[in-house]
């Protein structure tokens, strides 16, 4: 069958969020199906500027077609018209016009859609928020299928999304938690709705658990070695190219994607910062974008934007993953950290990240800082217990965020659409 992704952005550097999510799916479904994603010329989600040339392109190995939007965002001015929008009374119209800037504008994508919607068998639409979805959907309802990324934030409070979670065909949720955020406060309409949720690898060279014990590391080193815990233990096993290449040689804390205040970054340095002041025996180390300033301590490390390989080679070095994030539909840094079997510690805010600590027992999740620096305390101190939560995380990926699993559930989605 063709099927057309829409998403806002697309690129194989672009390691997070809705748009990593969309292209890990597309990559997979193409194996199978003729596959075309429609998104923007936009690289960067602040200002949605033009950065890739318009027309086609391929995509490791997925058909690309780009978009030029029409303006730029101005996020100063986008900020004071949320700040206005949510604290007031407003018309469809205002609720229209915060949408265009909120941006990508992008309307020389959705008359492509208009135009060709009807040579596509189904059209997937990834996130709910941006105007190529909100628009999008209004052309061909009865083939889309939406995958909301959603979670409870102002704008999703806004009139002009009651009408969104009312058109789609089919609905592919990401948790069970996101099911019921949107199925209590919207009026769904779907003929279709599953939980469907992203795909995760199990790294197939991890043969054997995270050592606990210096025996254990000197078992895998061929020598005897005594019964003593210890953190260098799993130093020759897993993560010593990347803990090598940045000079890392105790536990680390590791978080990965946008380095922005929304992501909870700010307030996870901070929190660190009160951990380092009573314990002062750890690091914490940031993969991504960096999208804020970043206090220079000594006990921060910037590693930058990686590539797929590397941000591998992290979470396998890393002795706990930080999730801050109040704000998730998934997660798939809690999921890829899970699956390499390293314990994650998640933002009690989340009900979504939350619910993946208590179903896997593979995490712990803080509501203060008082409850951060005790659990992470309790994580990096007791090696047994981060090494068993590491055992349950990757039986939790195996279980249930299985490709094989995922893809299932993505096909039978397509084939009743297309029958209907």
């Amino acid at each position: 069958m063709r099927i057309a992704f829409i998403v806002q952005r697309y690129g194989a550097e672009i390691l997070g969020g809705s748009e990593y999510h969309c292209r890990l799916i597309a990559e997979r479904l193409s194996e199978h199906h003729d596959i075309e994603v429609l998104t923007t010329c936009a690289r960067d989600y602040i200002t949605w500027k033009n950065e890739y040339p318009e027309g086609s392109d391929r995509v490791r190995g997925v058909t690309v077609r780009r978009f030029a939007n029409a303006i730029a965002r101005d996020i100063s001015a986008f900020n004071r018209s949320s700040d206005w929008i949510f604290n007031h009374p407003h018309s469809r119209a205002d609720e229209l016009e915060w949408l265009k800037q909120q941006g990508p504008w992008c309307p020389s994508l959705l008359h492509h859609l208009e135009r060709q919607h009807g040579s596509y068998d189904a059209l997937i639409f990834f996130t709910y928020l941006y105007a190529p979805t909100v628009l999008g959907l209004r052309i061909a309802p009865d083939r889309s299928i939406l995958v909301p990324t959603a979670h409870d934030e102002p704008a999703i409070h806004l009139g002009l999304y009651k009408e969104v979670f009312s058109l789609p065909a089919a609905i592919a949720y990401n948790t069970e938690v996101e099911r019921k955020f949107l199925t209590t406060h919207f009026s769904i309409r779907a003929l279709i709705e599953e939980t469907v949720g992203c795909g995760v690898e199990l790294p197939p060279h991890q043969a054997h658990p995270r050592p606990t014990t210096v025996s254990d590391a000197s078992e895998e080193e061929g020598g005897a070695g005594q019964d003593t815990q210890v953190f260098r233990s799993h130093l020759h096993a897993r993560g010593a190219t990347f803990r090598r290449r940045h000079r890392l040689h105790g536990p680390f804390v590791l978080y990965g994607g946008r380095i922005e205040k929304g992501k909870g970054c700010e307030e996870l340095i901070e929190y660190f910062s009160q951990y380092v002041a009573e314990a002062s025996d750890a690091e914490l180390v940031l993969m991504g974008v960096k999208l804020m300033p970043l206090p220079e301590e000594p006990f921060i490390k910037f590693a930058g934007l990686l590539s797929e390989r590397e941000r591998l080679q992290a979470l396998e070095a890393a002795t706990v993953v930080a999730v801050p994030s109040p704000y998730e539909s998934l997660s798939l840094l809690a999921l890829e950290a899970f699956a390499v079997g390293t314990p994650i510690l998640a933002n009690a805010r989340s009900d979504v990240l939350v619910d993946h600590c208590l179903k896997s027992n593979a995490g712990l999740y803080y509501a203060d800082r008082d409850e951060f620096v005790e659990c992470l305390k309790l994580l990096l101190v007791d090696r047994p217990l981060a090494a068993a939560m590491g055992r349950n995380g990757r039986e939790y990926v195996r279980h249930n965020y299985r490709w094989d699993v995922i893809l299932g559930k993505y096909e039978r989605i397509i084939a009743r659409l297309k029958g209907t």
